[in-house]
């Protein structure tokens, strides 16, 4: 069979495929831990009123757009020896892990007001870091090394190191702090991060930056991206970002409570709930290739109306479910779903994103994708907790105990997703 140019330019050394599975395996250990592990910390140790973890993730979320829009934009910008993208990835990673390393200090403190005020700060500390060396330098690279006709693969994988990731830090995670506390865990997993972005940081190697200087100033280059133009010229894009926005504020509406609700909802251990997941995320795993495969072959926007649809449903059921195997059946859904809308979605936005400008476009990504859901998104969940969540405390600290109904919103706007999709139909003409 013959072997086109455009295929033979697609073909990844060995070397980049390590280099992309330590990044981003180590780079999803990080945000796997500040995504749960961090709240459940503050629920177990601070306090168990919801509102400080919507704090947190909201001002997280601000944290992570913002480095993301102005470090992606300088990445874009850089012209060092280095590359472009290697020293916001080698030096971002090594800060990246010491920030989660001194995270649980904050449970020194015993005044309350000034514990949480310091979790919020360490929080983004750990996110800025975190953003500029996966966020926008990570990300940009691999789109950079990438075009359409491999990027469902390479997110299928990028996918794979998602839920490897999710195996250490709830597998592993449940187990070591039910013996060993927070403190040994998150000493270790930052260790982790630290080792794995200092070997990968240093195998990576780019083609020399471009010795033409970018056409206009940093200012105002970044200040582009607010202009109504920029959105007229991405038509699809930004519909795109709409349809990433609405679902992950769906999802964000359950995920930052799941391991609360978990253990004091269902009544579950930490242990088990690891237990759980690992064979969930397992799955996954086998999973992933295919359907990244199936990504680069189907018709987008279709595959993301079923899977978007089957996840819904899926939520809803997994909302009723009490008993550990019927937990597990509902997870067996609810998880590959996720994964695939995700493989969709971001292997179709890399299609469409500019490709002078990758950096700065990642970080208007992170206005739909994180900004805006984990500010709204824990919002909404923490006002259905205090509505219909059952009342407990912590210390002489009053709060509440998740209930289903977070899962309920989670399904109901997430089928709200699908209306941006149907506009990418009926305006096809236009886009």
């Amino acid at each position: 069979m013959q072997i086109t140019e455009e295929r033979r330019i697609t073909l990844l050394s060995p070397r980049t495929w390590l280099i992309i599975v330590l990044l981003g395996l180590s780079g999803q250990i990080a945000w796997g831990i500040e995504n749960s592990w961090f709240n459940t910390f503050v629920y177990d140790t601070l306090t168990p009123d919801p509102r400080p973890v919507a704090w947190m993730v909201a001002v997280s979320a601000i944290t992570a757009t913002l480095t993301t829009l102005f470090m992606g934009t300088l990445s874009d910008r850089t012209r060092s020896r280095m590359g472009r993208r290697k020293p916001f990835i080698l030096f971002g990673y090594i800060m990246w892990g010491l920030a989660t390393a001194l995270f649980p200090t904050v449970a020194y403190i015993k005044v309350l007001g000034v514990a949480v005020v310091m979790v919020v700060l360490i929080d983004a500390l750990m996110t800025f870091f975190g953003s500029t060396a996966n966020d926008a330098a990570f990300n940009a690279w691999t789109t950079d090394i990438t075009n359409p006709s491999n990027r469902g693969r390479v997110e299928s994988v990028l996918q794979i190191t998602v839920f490897l990731a999710n195996i250490v830090t709830f597998v592993a995670a449940g187990m070591v702090i039910d013996r060993f506390g927070y403190f040994i865990f998150f000493y270790v997993l930052g260790a982790l991060v630290i080792l794995a972005g200092i070997v990968a940081g240093s195998m990576l190697k780019e083609a020399p930056p471009p010795k033409t200087e970018p056409p206009t100033g940093y200012l105002k280059d970044l200040l582009s991206v607010f202009r109504w133009q920029t959105v007229r010229e991405n038509r699809l894009l930004f519909l795109l970002f709409l349809t990433i926005m609405i679902a992950s504020i769906a999802n964000q509406i359950s995920f930052p409570y799941l391991i609360v609700y978990f253990e004091n909802f269902l009544g579950y251990s930490k242990s088990e709930f690891s237990l759980m997941a690992g064979g969930v995320l397992l799955a996954n795993v086998l999973l992933a290739v295919p359907f990244g495969m199936l990504a680069d072959r189907w018709n987008r926007r279709k595959m993301l109306i079923v899977v978007t649809i089957i996840w819904s449903l899926s939520t809803f059921i997994f909302s009723l479910t009490r008993t550990l195997p019927t937990i597990i059946i509902a997870s067996l859904v609810v998880q590959p779903m996720a994964m695939v809308m995700s493989i969709v979605n971001i292997a179709w936005m890399k299609d469409l994103l500019p490709e002078e400008s990758r950096g700065k476009f990642f970080g208007i990504r992170m206005i739909f994708w994180i900004a805006l859901p984990m500010v709204i998104g824990p919002a909404i969940g923490s006002a259905l907790i205090r509505a219909y969540g059952i009342p407990t405390a912590l210390n002489g600290a009053e709060g509440f105990i998740p209930p289903p109904h977070i899962w309920w919103g989670t399904a109901v706007i997430g089928l709200l997703s699908l209306i941006p999709l149907f506009f990418m139909r009926i305006r096809k003409e236009t886009l």
